[in-house]
């Protein structure tokens, strides 16, 4: 089936959605779903993913909340921390990114690409602050997992918060095993 914007117009009308609700569940602008409905733009294939992704999350009624998909235990290091500790921690525990907390509020994140850029500094004297890479965007969790792909597709991880504290994180591999 080729997905055109009519086919995703209707979809739309089907899950009882407007075309701004859908531009903000899809983090786009409400033109551009319209420009991608009236078949004016060639949507990037992620975006249409993202789309398609929520429309059909929408008709099938799935209220999942980012709680119920999430990790509790946060994997993460402080920013006084050496980056070897963080080395040490993803390899042990098998994963490639995890954030930085302070007293349980996120100041950024690290991960192998960001280690891999610093690699020519002398690693073991350098301290997770002097490396750190931008913050992974925070959900509700009461947050529909509706908003996750888009975020995914942006970023490593999305951390799940309650009243401002983080409480759990969220992967690509968690979302792909909801069914």
């Amino acid at each position: 089936m080729i997905i055109t914007g009519k086919y995703i117009r209707q979809l739309r009308k089907e899950a009882g959605l407007s075309q701004a609700e859908l531009a903000k569940l899809a983090k786009v602008s409400q033109a551009h779903i319209a420009k991608i409905e009236n078949e004016k733009v060639d949507p990037r294939l992620s975006t249409v993913n993202r789309i398609l992704f929520i429309l059909r999350t929408k008709k099938s009624g799935n209220k999942t909340k980012c709680s119920e998909v999430m990790h509790k235990h946060v994997i993460s290091v402080g920013p006084d921390d050496p980056v070897h500790k963080a080395i040490k921690i993803m390899h042990r525990m098998g994963i490639s990114q995890m954030p930085v907390l302070h007293d349980g509020i996120q100041l950024g994140s690290i991960g192998e690409t960001t280690i891999m850029r610093n690699f020519d500094r002398n690693i073991k004297r350098l301290r997770v602050r002097d490396v750190i890479d931008r913050p992974f965007p925070v959900v509700d969790m009461d947050d529909t997992i509706e908003i996750l792909p888009g975020l995914l597709d942006l970023h490593g991880a999305v951390l799940v918060a309650e009243k401002g504290r983080i409480k759990g994180i969220i992967t690509k591999s968690d979302l792909l095993a909801v069914k």
